[in-house]
């Protein structure tokens, strides 16, 4: 559930072009196949003080509950993680996974699961809620290819990404024109599949997931509603 429920979605760098970033908030249904009951999720961009911005995700299904929260910057047009906090409750054993980045130090700090962490910090590295604003932003570039480096507990992980093409996406909020994006895997090393949609008309929010476990289990979450810069989405009406 974990993997899945962190919209399973990472950059070296950002596009050349100028990166402004724009607050959304949406909410989601959270479905898994197995299950005859949903969960739902909220996902969110705020602004706070001193340029720094705040991405944060909860989602709950059944006794199970996920929260994560980032704090980051732009710095030279590029992303820059400041700290990540991660709790999961329920689903037997808890956990809680912390990182603050030190950019004047180049050290990542932390602890995952009680386990000390300490990384060194390079340039373009960010944590595991960021880099999915990065994917969102590089789709929006038109970037075909994507490639990010990722804290991914207590070490660096490489995600990659491909853009599969154009898609409609049915949701509560309407018929959207979605950019259909596929996490790319060593199908030597994990049978995982994730597929991902963002919106082209809506700032590229995330409006659908569906992702395939290595058991087979199949979980999604979809649309319900939400904002863009303050404004409603709404897709076409069939």
């Amino acid at each position: 559930m974990r993997r899945a429920l962190l919209f399973a979605l990472a950059l070296i760098s950002l596009p050349a072009a100028a990166v402004e970033l724009t607050p959304f908030s949406a909410s989601y249904t959270a479905d898994w196949k197995q299950l005859p009951v949903s969960g739902s999720a909220e996902r969110s961009l705020e602004a706070l003080d001193n340029g720094l911005w705040k991405l944060n995700f909860e989602a709950s299904m059944l006794v199970a509950s996920v929260t994560e929260e980032s704090t980051l910057r732009v710095e030279s047009d590029a992303l820059q993680s400041q700290s990540y906090l991660y709790e999961r409750n329920g689903l037997g054993k808890g956990k809680k996974v912390e990182h603050r980045f030190d950019w004047q130090a180049k050290l990542v700090t932390g602890n995952d699961r009680d386990k000390p962490v300490k990384l060194p910090l390079n340039r373009g590295l960010l944590d595991k809620s960021t880099y999915q604003l990065a994917l969102q932003y590089d789709v929006a570039a038109g970037t075909k290819s994507m490639s990010y480096q990722v804290v991914d507990g207590d070490e660096v992980e490489t995600y990659d990404f491909r853009v599969l093409g154009e898609e409609v996406v049915r949701t509560k909020a309407g018929l959207i024109d979605a950019i259909k994006v596929e996490r790319v895997r060593d199908p030597t090393k994990s049978s995982r599949k994730t597929i991902l949609w963002f919106a082209k008309d809506w700032d590229f929010l995330l409006v659908r997931l569906h992702q395939v476990e290595t058991d087979g289990k199949e979980y999604q979450i979809m649309l319900k509603e939400g904002t863009v810069n303050g404004k409603a989405v709404a897709g076409r009406q069939d």
